[in-house]
This record gives C-alpha cells, sequence and structure tokens, in this order.
C-alpha cells in the first residue's frame, strides 16, 4: 500500500506525520521546490507545524500532483476546496485506474458546486467505491502535540476502510469508520458555516449563554438540511448493533464526525473559521479578514454552495443565509444577528 499526499498545509502536514509515524513511506506532493529542499534538509515543514520532524527517509517529495499519482495507489486530498480541481489538470481518466482516493477535503467545490466524489465521477468516472473520506473532529494543531483526537473514515466497502483507517491509527488517533459519505462531508462543510457564525458572534460581543443558544440552533439547523439532503443516520441516542468489524456502536448525528466536529470548530481557538468570523464581528470587511488571516477559511465559499444546493434541498437554515449573506451580499453583521436572534428557540 503506498500513500500520496496532495496538499502541504497544516492538515496535510499533520495527515504526513500519522502516517510516518506508523513507518508509511509516501509520496508528498508539496506547494514548491523551496518547500520539498527545506523538509529534506531540516525534517520539518517551513510554513506549518514546525514542531514536526520528519525522516527524510520515509519521504519522496514532488511539486507536480501527477507524480505522486503515479508513484501511489491511495492518494489523499487534502488541499483546500477552491484548489481542488487545478490538482487535478493534466490528470486522466486512465490515470486514476485502480487507485482509491480518499478525501481530507472540508468544504464543496466552488466552481461547480460539488462535491470531491460528484466531481470525480462527472469527470473520471471514478466509483464511488474507490473514494474514502478523513473527516474529523481533528485541529492539526493538537495531531502536532499529540493530543489524543479521533478521526472518521467513510466509504461504501466496510473492510477497505477499516485497512485504510488502520494506516492512520496511532497512539495518539482513534479511528472510527462508517459508510456516510455524503452524510460526513455535508456536515464538514456546514461545520464551517457555523463556526463563522460563532467567531462572529464573539467579535460582536455576544457572550457565552447567546452562543450556546445559536450553536444548538445551528445543530439543529444541520440536522435539518442532511434529512432533508438524504441522509438518515441522525437520530441522537439510536444506534444499530455493533459492527463485527468494529466493535462499537453505529455512529449517530450525536457522533465526533458530526456534533463533534461543529462544536470544536465553533469553540476552539485554533479554528480558522471561528477566527474569520470574529475579524468580521469587530469590524473587519471579508476582503481584509481574508487577506490578514493568509490562510483560507472554508466557510467563505461554502457559504455560497450551500445557499445554491439549498434552492433545490429547501431546508430552513436562517443561520446559514444570513451569514452567506453577510459574506457574500454584503449585509452588515450587527443586522444578521438580529434577524438570526429573532429565529433562535
Amino acid at each position: 500500500m503506498q500513500f500520496g499526499i496532495i496538499g502541504s498545509g497544516s492538515w496535510g502536514t499533520a495527515l504526513a506525520k500519522m502516517l510516518t509515524d506508523n513507518g508509511m513511506h509516501i509520496n508528498w506532493c508539496v506547494r514548491n521546490d523551496a518547500v520539498a529542499k527545506h523538509i529534506l534538509k531540516r525534517h520539518h515543514n517551513p510554513n506549518y507545524l514546525q514542531s514536526v520532524s520528519f525522516d527524510a527517509g520515509l519521504l519522496s517529495l514532488f511539486t507536480n500532483p501527477r507524480e505522486a499519482f503515479n508513484t501511489s495507489d491511495h492518494i489523499v486530498i487534502v488541499t483546500p476546496s477552491a484548489y481542488v480541481i487545478q490538482q487535478f489538470t493534466g490528470i486522466t481518466a486512465k490515470d486514476l485506474a485502480g487507485k482509491k482516493i480518499i478525501s481530507a477535503v472540508k468544504g464543496i467545490l466552488p466552481q461547480q458546486n460539488l462535491l470531491l466524489n460528484d466531481y470525480l465521477k462527472k469527470k473520471f468516472d471514478l466509483s464511488i467505491d474507490n473514494y474514502f473520506t478523513i473527516m474529523g473532529p481533528c485541529h492539526a494543531e493538537e495531531v502536532a502535540a499529540e493530543r489524543l483526537s479521533y478521526l472518521t473514515f467513510s466509504g461504501t466497502k466496510q473492510a477497505a476502510t477499516k485497512v485504510i483507517a488502520g494506516n492512520f491509527a496511532t497512539p495518539y488517533i482513534n479511528t472510527i469508520i462508517n459508510h456516510d459519505i455524503y452524510g460526513v462531508q455535508y456536515a464538514a462543510v456546514l461545520k464551517n458555516i457555523y463556526a463563522v457564525a460563532a467567531g462572529m458572534a464573539h467579535g460582536l460581543g455576544y457572550g457565552d449563554n447567546f452562543l450556546s443558544v445559536l450553536i444548538a440552533n445551528s445543530a439543529d439547523e444541520m440536522a435539518g438540511f442532511l434529512r432533508k439532503a438524504g441522509i438518515r443516520n441522525i437520530k441522537v441516542g439510536v444506534h444499530t448493533a455493533a459492527s463485527a468489524l468494529q466493535q462499537k456502536k453505529s455512529p449517530n448525528y450525536a457522533a465526533s464526525v458530526y456534533l463533534g466536529d461543529l462544536l470544536v470548530t465553533c469553540y476552539s481557538l485554533f479554528s480558522r473559521n471561528r477566527t474569520f468570523g470574529a475579524m468580521i464581528g469587530k469590524g473587519h470587511s471579508v476582503q481584509s479578514a481574508q487577506t490578514e488571516m493568509k490562510m483560507v477559511a472554508e466557510g467563505y465559499n461554502a457559504g455560497r454552495s450551500i445557499h445554491e444546493l439549498n434552492k433545490e434541498i429547501r431546508a430552513d437554515m436562517p443561520i446559514a443565509e444570513n451569514i452567506y449573506q453577510v459574506l457574500w451580499k454584503k449585509l452588515s453583521p450587527r443586522i444578521a444577528f438580529k434577524y438570526i436572534e429573532d429565529s433562535l428557540v
């Protein structure tokens, strides 16, 4: 089993750490030659998670994604959603034949408003049986510090999903498997929008009491969208029998990959979406907040993508809709939150 990683940001670096900590050799596509040379010479990423040290003998570094595709049978895609399509430039269906694609992308591809698996099916006729996802809650900074975290791996084939998950399991990473490819991806998109809302509320001066109500309502709004989108494993307190492979109760909406990821993204100071929202709440324009952060907040593009998707799904989403209006239509955050206040229960 040969893993390739496309992306060298903080989350890509964290995933590279997990695999190499397990002694796996990886084919890693990084941003440019300077980054590659620095990692090989100094054994750490010069831009992200600099405390993580790599064994250079376990790394083959590339700057062209095609080289990582050609040398790997399992390819992890871990770039911001807005830049995913360009990673497939020059790639053909033949290049993907027999490959397994593992998505760590926490967004919808904004150019076509598609989840990655739907894009790969449309562009390359990739079977969903060869598509897997890695989702949180799991901040890269805590992986670097080796603080215990949980990752959920989703795929249609339980045995294959379990094998992939096993390669990422470490003393500081516990792995969970499920089959809900669409649900975990939509949840990852939505929680970023709600984290922007939580940050915006903090920036506007709301307190913990209001924030708890906002996040509880966000969880309900997310569940409503998932249900309307056809996701079924979202009943809190209801589980099917334990899996013979995993020996755990089945995940439901209260599990880590749904509600857990929403909570940590809304509350954690490591959350770039929360930080982005807080800056806007404090008076930064959307553009100045993006420039000052120097990191991609997925909630920005997610706001528009969910707005467009919801024209068809028709879920009741006053929180997400008002955040879209702030991010894309220049609605005042203060006015948006007056509307949000009136919608909360």
